[in-house]
This record gives structure tokens, C-alpha cells and sequence, in this order.
């Protein structure tokens, strides 16, 4: 382990370790959770997320920063990401269980109230499974799509300001990587099963969970970006 690394690992303990410690702290963030979902959503993902991918960035170049990774527009773009991830969440936890009390499931609405149960299971993989397969690719593009503007554009502020240019990126993507394997294998063996485990903790704590999980999204988009480069 380089100096940098553990530079890196006592920061983010750093980061985590206040609210293990302090009560206060943890009972405010839980308040102002409650009160301000959309605005945590915004800040948890801007910090979690693009942490991921900072790890990402160390696990392809050896280096936690490069001038055209464009810190500051990733963390811009979780931010708005996570906007539409707590979105999400709610329309597909609310509106899932109604579908399969529409099918005929009886209780489907009500178990997810309770305490765990292979009912409560049940339902909460049929809401992460209906999540990653009808929000995730598109935000998983949408997102591949900024990343490869940010860089485009030297990873600067101003250049993320400029007119993404959405079709020519759009199409020059790698679909073999982000069909085969961000799509194909990142969403049924990892991303429903992880959101599965999200459905089934409180709602104070699934979005928590989720923008801890974009450590891990780093680590893939790592993976997906050595394998385009094969």
C-alpha cells in the first residue's frame, strides 16, 4: 500500500467516522433526511459516487487524480443523478407492490411495512428488479454519456458547460462493453441483488445505502472502461 492510499483510507474514515461517534450528528442527519430528501439524495451521490470513481481512477491509471478526470463536473453530475435515483426509489417502491397486488398478490402493499419475511423478500426484489431493468440503463448511459464529455472537454468547470453533444456520443459508446457488460452482468448479478437488500432496510437508510454502493459502481465503471480499452 502506497503513501497515497493510506492518505485516501484515513480521509474517508474521516468522512464516516463522525456519525459512528456522535449521536448528535447521526440524529441530526436522520431529521434532516426526513425534511430534505432530494437535498441528501444530491449530496450523499455527489460524494459517494464520485468517490467511487475516484477509486476507479486508481484502480486503471495508479493515481487517485488526473487533471482531465474533471472532479468537481462528476460530483455535479451525481449530484443531478441522485436527484433522479430518489425519484426513482419512491416511484418504483410505491408503485411496484400496487402492481402486484394488481396481479393478484395479496398483502404485497402492506409486507413491505412489516418485519422480513420471504413476502417482504419477494416484493423487495421485484422492486429492485423492476428499477434496474427499466431506470438503470438509461441512467447508466446517460451518465457514460456525461463522463465522456467531461473528458472531451478536459475535465474543466467551463468546458462541462459547453453543449454535450449527445447523438455523436451516443454513438460512438462502446455497446459491446455496455451491453455485455455493464447491462448483461453488472444488473442482474450485482445491482438487483445489492437494490434487493436496499428495499429491505428503512427508507431513512436506502438512499444512504444506494450512494455507498457507488463505491462499488467505481469500481465497475473501472472495469468497463479497461475492458473498451482492450
Amino acid at each position: 500500500m502506497k503513501r497515497q492510499d493510506v492518505i485516501f483510507a484515513f480521509g474517508f474514515i474521516l468522512l464516516f467516522l463522525p456519525f459512528f461517534i456522535s449521536q448528535s450528528i447521526f440524529d441530526f442527519y436522520i431529521d434532516f433526511n426526513k425534511a430534505h430528501g432530494m437535498i441528501t439524495s444530491f449530496v450523499k451521490f455527489a460524494i459517494l459516487a464520485t468517490l467511487g470513481e475516484v477509486i476507479g481512477l486508481r484502480l486503471k491509471t495508479g493515481n487517485y487524480y488526473q487533471k482531465s478526470f474533471g472532479l468537481i463536473p462528476r460530483a455535479v453530475v451525481w449530484g443531478f443523478l441522485g436527484l433522479t435515483i430518489k425519484l426513482s426509489f419512491v416511484i418504483f417502491a410505491t408503485g411496484t407492490p400496487i402492481f402486484l397486488s394488481y396481479l393478484g398478490i395479496e398483502g404485497a402493499v402492506d409486507v413491505m411495512k412489516g418485519p422480513f419475511s420471504a413476502s417482504k423478500l419477494l416484493v423487495a426484489f421485484s422492486i429492485s428488479a423492476c428499477l434496474n431493468l427499466i431506470y438503470a440503463p438509461v441512467m447508466m448511459t446517460l451518465h457514460k454519456i456525461t463522463d465522456t464529455h467531461i473528458i472531451d472537454n478536459g475535465g474543466t468547470l467551463l468546458g462541462f458547460m459547453r453543449p454535450i453533444q449527445i447523438s455523436k456520443i451516443f454513438i460512438n459508446l462502446n455497446w459491446d462493453v455496455q451491453w455485455n457488460f455493464v447491462f448483461k452482468k453488472t444488473i442482474p448479478f450485482f445491482w438487483i441483488p445489492a437494490h434487493t437488500i436496499t428495499f429491505l432496510l428503512p427508507p431513512d437508510f436506502q438512499v444512504l445505502f444506494a450512494a455507498i454502493l457507488g463505491v462499488v459502481l467505481g469500481v465497475l465503471l473501472a472495469i468497463a472502461s479497461l475492458k473498451s480499452s482492450k
